[in-house]
């Protein structure tokens, strides 16, 4: 998530009341999870095991939970929490702004494009032209959506990120900054959820067509021309690649790669990143061809152990 303009580094301390390491005008521009962060970025960090992937990553600012050494060229703020003063700046650069209209004012609709009764449309939402958006679709702010898009009943685009820290006082929420972008020429069956990145963007490709009831996690993307069949569940920080064909009720861990081409046959866990142009099934999940060797060997034995009884 970029800010409007360059912060400084005392400047963001201020909102979040920390101490910090650096020049006082050393300049930020936004803040990103570690995957999807880039120079000027604030990235944070509560956890040592995550301390040195946080402080050599391309984040140049680190809001972090114990003072260290300053990396070259980086600034440090110094929190006794990070994750709730993570959640300070996201409500501070983006706050909820609530709605009184089903389609807000600073929303732009292209032309030709048609949008059904009881639909809601947030804030700085972006529609292309020639779309079609059926009823009692949710659409949240700043979401952005190109040309030619289908979207059915009932679907949500930009929910909040499952994503949660444990406490002793109950699960803390990650507030959800970011957008969902859906490219030109998607279609979206009915009742499918869409959940916007915590800080970045969740993605659709163009060309890609989603069957009914369909869940995408925070921070995925999704490539080009891909078949999603219903009740599939995917879950955040995948990258599922071009041309890719998920069959109805597959899972997906999350922080997974799923290859150019691939196909994944229903019911499938894809419990791990697997390569492309190949076809796979089971949980856990495996080439096809080898897992029905394996199914028909375990049917030879079983055959086998009953003629000898």
């Amino acid at each position: 998530m970029k800010f409007k303009s360059p912060q400084t580094l005392s400047s963001i301390a201020n909102i979040i009341k920390v101490d910090f390491v650096g020049d006082k005008d050393f300049e930020i521009l936004g803040i990103n999870e570690i995957h999807v962060v880039e120079k000027g970025d604030i990235v944070f960090v509560d956890h040592p095991k995550y301390y040195d992937k946080a402080l050599h990553s391309a984040a140049t600012t680190i809001l972090i939970n114990k003072e260290v050494a300053c990396p070259d060229g980086k600034s440090l703020l110094i929190s006794d929490d990070p994750f709730r003063d993570f959640n300070k700046l996201t409500l501070h650069f983006n706050p909820f702004i609530s709605s009184r209209v089903s389609i807000s004012k600073t929303a732009t609709i292209g032309e030709n494009t048609a949008i059904q009764p009881n639909v809601f449309v947030g804030n700085n939402v972006k529609i292309g032209k020639n779309c079609l958006i059926h009823s009692n679709v949710s659409i949240y702010d700043n979401t952005v959506i190109g040309d030619n898009v289908i979207i059915h009943a009932n679907t949500v685009l930009g929910a909040d990120a499952f994503y949660y820290k444990n406490r002793p006082t109950g699960f803390d929420k990650l507030i959800s900054g970011g957008r969902v972008v859906l490219e030109d020429n998607v279609d979206l069956g009915a009742s499918c959820t869409i959940d916007k990145g915590v800080t970045g963007d969740t993605t659709i490709g163009a060309g890609t067509k989603i069957d009914n009831q369909v869940h995408v996690g925070h921070d995925t993307i999704i490539g080009k021309k891909c078949l999603i069949a219903s009740q599939t569940g995917i879950a955040g920080c995948v990258v599922i690649e071009d041309e890719v064909t998920l069959w109805g009720q597959v899972g997906t861990n999350s922080g997974i790669t799923i290859g150019k081409g691939a196909v994944i046959l229903g019911q499938t866990g894809v419990t791990k990143s697997v390569p492309g142009g190949k076809t796979y099934f089971g949980t856990p999940i495996s080439e096809s061809r080898e897992k029905l060797k394996e199914i028909a060997g375990i049917r030879r034995f079983l055959k086998d152990q009953n003629k000898n009884r």
